[in-house]
């Protein structure tokens, strides 16, 4: 993209879920690349683009658009095949649509003040939750666990983490990591661990999920520990 002549705004940049893919969102369209080779496979100008989330290895895509155009709306969630370059499903919702995430099962959208786990297979609500106000749509999701563990922020004036297996779905615990409000989350992996860290910005805390507790850093090989920073 950077040794072109022209280059379109890039408004979000993600990885698939086994990080072999990326997608690059502009304000013209869509860019997905090998993420080994760094080869395009996929460019496809549809307009402005703020969320762009690949399903694994395959040709089904989420995307979100900035609203330049009437049936780019963001509000609205598009289920796209890259193929055939045509919908599969649209999901409209009465706000902006804040982040997307994929498993092999369940379909995560963040609102600023709900999150919804979806069926992926029959786009059927699973689970509506009305969560605390989160401008940024942060949230933590581990879509290779057994469990499709989901963390969202649980407080606007501490860093409180709410986390739920979206498989069920179910609230599991809730985790209170800073004094200030959450600034980033990463589950490993696995989902066995989940990093925090605050606006603050001094300090990352790694907490076992299962046990809701505090892990040392000293206790993380460093594999783990570069997974858990890595994980989505």
């Amino acid at each position: 993209m950077a040794s072109g002549s022209s280059r379109p705004q890039i408004l979000c940049v993600s990885f698939n879920q086994d990080n072999s893919m990326f997608s690059v969102g502009t304000k013209d369209g869509f860019k997905i690349f090998d993420a080994r080779t760094g080869r395009l496979c996929n460019d496809n100008k549809l307009g402005g683009l703020n969320v762009v989330e690949l399903w694994f290895a395959t040709n089904l895509i989420a995307m979100v658009g900035t609203g330049e155009q009437p049936s780019r709306s963001p509000r609205r969630l598009c289920l796209f095949n890259t193929i055939t370059c045509a919908s599969k499903k649209d999901l409209n919702f009465r706000s902006t649509i804040l982040a997307v995430r994929f498993s092999r099962t369940r379909l995560i959208v963040v609102l600023q003040d709900k999150t919804f786990i979806y069926d992926l297979n029959s786009t059927r609500i699973l689970e509506e939750i009305d969560t605390v106000h989160n401008p940024k749509g942060l949230c933590a999701f581990a879509p290779n666990s057994e469990w499709c563990y989901l963390a969202i922020p649980a407080s606007t004036s501490k860093g409180s983490a709410l986390v739920y297996k979206a498989s069920e779905p179910e609230l599991i615990c809730q985790i209170d990591a800073h004094e200030s409000p959450l600034a980033a989350m990463a589950f490993s992996s696995n989902g066995m661990y989940l990093a925090t860290a605050s606006e603050k910005g001094t300090m990352i805390r790694v907490y076992i999920v299962a046990q809701a507790t505090k892990v040392k850093i000293s206790d993380l090989s460093s594999a783990t520990m570069i997974s858990t920073l890595n994980g989505r």
